[in-house]
């Protein structure tokens, strides 16, 4: 009997999985954009939080969690530090944390996104399932803002256009 190897290639580089998630990050920070002022902290459907609220869980996880997994700080997130009162501040607040999340996932080495990593000591995957994870919450939460833009008359930026 013959044994073949055959040389596997990888799906994805790492570096190509934080460019997909900053574009869904460029994507939803355009979602916040669209929303008036007011609407953006007041305006929900069906008793689902405003989006300026979705907006500031989406802000507290990424770079929090990317720097636990750096850390190996399984500490739980917070959404307590941070309570904007602007359309700007939340802007402004999104993109320092986009600085924040390339600086730590580009300190996670391509073995460690194997490993497991217990996620603010609840969510116990392997480090590149945690990652998917806040791609699948924004994409979640931005399909929420979605439906809100709709509501208000407003047309959201098409879903396709991350760049």
């Amino acid at each position: 009997m013959t044994t073949t190897a055959t040389a596997t290639q990888q799906f994805m580089s790492t570096e190509q999985l934080l460019k997909h998630w900053q574009g869904h990050r460029n994507l939803t920070r355009r979602v916040i954009e669209a929303f008036p002022e007011k609407e953006l902290f007041e305006f929900s459907v069906g008793g689902m939080r405003p989006f300026a609220k979705l907006a500031v869980e989406l802000i507290s996880i990424g770079g929090t969690a990317l720097k636990g997994i750096v850390d190996n700080n399984m500490e739980a997130y917070t959404e307590e530090g941070f309570n904007p009162k602007t359309k700007e501040e939340i802007l402004k607040k999104w993109d320092e944390e986009t600085g924040v999340i390339n600086h730590y996932f580009n300190q996670i080495s391509e073995e460690r996104f194997q490993e497991t990593f217990n996620l603010f000591g609840q969510y116990e995957f392997p480090v590149y399932e945690n990652i998917l994870y806040f791609v699948d919450n924004e994409i979640h939460h931005r399909g929420q803002g979605y439906v809100y833009l709709r509501a208000l008359g407003i047309e959201p930026p098409f879903f396709w256009e991350r760049f």
